[in-house]
């Protein structure tokens, strides 16, 4: 098969990886960077443009879509999608998964528990917020935020509403999240591949940090999912449509919180904590379909 890996660096170790598996595979495979591409929108005949030649013979792309190029990125998919070429994210999947708070409300509709949020249109009763997710401490998250950034716990109501004021007054979209003291900083990614778990590690946040996020210097362990993590997970990257999808969860005393689902899972710090070929999952997961 031909397969294209959409990534904007041919360094990252995901895509590298992804190359990787897909050649031991016997595939042809080459990196697009899809914000350099141009699309052609015309009738019967949609077109990608890269280096000033048409993309033609793909049977499949693996998009690798960072969150800040998420709308052309999602463009680009959507045109493969038209010319008829399998996608391991949909484009409609990846939209929904990078909104935070539509993909909150897909994965409570679903039926999946998640750490109780509070969503308001710049209230000025911030103090009722707060109370309505149980108090401080509690989280509070910029829309936008990635990688844990514009994550912040307030330890108190007066530093939650300080916060929550500051972002209101800079028009900043934010969420506040109940706090589940008994995480201890730690979480649970699940690697999500064709409505199968092919991969778990538990992440640990550094000394004195409450965010477990391996680029904020966590560290990662293979876990073993309990039967109730793996449901979790499983409904969750389903309820977003997503075949390939990171689930991020807490260990909670009324079982396991879902806190976010990610549409282009870095494939280091999983492959490095179980010591499985997540990337060759992927290109299987390809191979069944195409």
């Amino acid at each position: 098969m031909n397969i294209v890996v959409l990534s904007r660096d041919t360094k990252l170790y995901s895509t590298r990886r992804l190359v990787e598996a897909c050649e031991a595979r016997g595939h042809e495979v080459r990196v697009i960077n899809h914000v350099k591409c141009d699309i052609v929108i015309q009738k019967r005949k949609p077109e990608v443009i890269y280096n000033g030649e048409a993309v033609t013979d793909v049977d499949a792309i693996i998009p690798r879509i960072g969150a800040s190029v998420t709308f052309y990125g999602t463009a680009v998919v959507r045109q493969f999608e038209m010319m008829k070429v399998f996608t391991t994210t949909e484009s409609q999947a990846l939209v929904r998964s990078r909104d935070k708070l539509r993909s909150l409300q897909i994965l409570s509709r679903a039926g999946v528990d998640m750490p109780k949020t509070v969503f308001t249109n710049y209230s000025k009763d911030v103090a009722t917020v707060v109370d309505s997710v149980g108090g401080a401490p509690c989280i509070i998250k910029l829309l936008e935020g990635t990688q844990g950034l514009g994550v912040v716990l307030a330890e108190t109501k007066k530093a939650a509403i300080a916060v929550i004021e500051a972002f209101n007054s800079l028009k900043a979209r934010v969420i506040v999240q109940e706090f589940i003291r008994e995480s201890r900083g730690i979480d649970v990614r699940a690697f999500v591949v064709d409505g199968r778990i092919v991969g778990a590690m538990k992440r640990t946040g550094r000394e004195g940090e409450f965010r477990s996020n391996l680029h904020r210097g966590g560290t990662a362990e293979l876990i073993e999912l309990s039967r109730d993590e793996e449901v979790a997970a499983i409904k969750a990257a389903k309820a977003l449509g997503l075949h390939v999808a990171g689930v991020d969860m807490l260990q909670s005393d009324r079982g396991p919180l879902v806190i976010e689902v990610n549409s282009s899972p870095g494939l280091e710090g999983i492959e490095g904590a179980t010591g499985q070929d997540i990337a060759g999952e992927i290109v299987k997961f390809i191979e069944r379909h195409v």
